[in-house]
């Protein structure tokens, strides 16, 4: 099994955008198999970080099926899954806690404080913890998780930081890349892999 999840993610180590070394890949590998709990932002990573902003000013963004199977599917194999984001919308709210996300934060001001009170809250401990970030006010809170993860369209700064980066955009699948690379390192994704994978 951790051959397959191996070969899974074996697509971001030959990317342009990481400079990361072997033994540094391996160790990152090495980190995914004690995650128990995923955070993420929002915009630029469930979403695009496209906005289409209608007549009367309301904000509307679109998210990929392919992270929501990922999500319901982290949620439903016992991971705590939350959002933290600076961004607000209702919309985004109903949709994730309708994937079984109960832990929303919209509108966020200090992303570590937060992400600190969930772990206290839940009694998560920093090595079980993964964040995927994609622009300057995840920088704090991505230091503070055991791995830190970003879409292949990140700020260079974020890519910097990271321990990994997604072959996939942000809003195009990254979420789910991240997701199902670790439940199948942990033997909790058992769906085949497609033939060219």
């Amino acid at each position: 099994m951790i051959f397959f999840a191996l070969h899974r993610i074996s697509v971001f180590l030959h990317t342009k955008h990481t400079s990361l070394s072997y033994m540094n890949k391996v160790h990152f590998f090495e980190k995914l198999k004690g995650i128990k709990a995923f955070f993420l932002d929002i915009d630029g990573v469930l979403t695009n970080g496209n906005l289409l902003i209608t007549e009367n000013g309301e904000l509307l963004r679109t998210m990929h099926v392919k992270d929501g199977y990922a999500l319901k599917k982290a949620v439903d194999e016992g991971y705590f899954v939350a959002v933290i984001s600076g961004g607000k919308s209702e919309g985004v709210r109903i949709r994730l806690q309708r994937l079984g996300i109960e832990e929303v934060h919209l509108g966020v001001q200090d992303k570590v404080a937060v992400f600190e009170e969930l772990c206290r809250q839940y009694g998560l401990q920093r090595h079980e913890t993964v964040f995927m970030g994609d622009d300057f006010p995840d920088y704090e809170v991505l230091q503070k998780a055991e791995a830190a993860t970003c879409p292949c369209d990140a700020a260079p700064a974020i890519m910097e930081l990271c321990d990994y980066i997604s072959p996939y955009k942000g809003g195009e699948g990254c979420v789910r890349d991240l997701i199902e690379s670790t439940l199948r390192l942990q033997g909790k994704w058992n769906e085949p892999l497609a033939s060219n994978e």
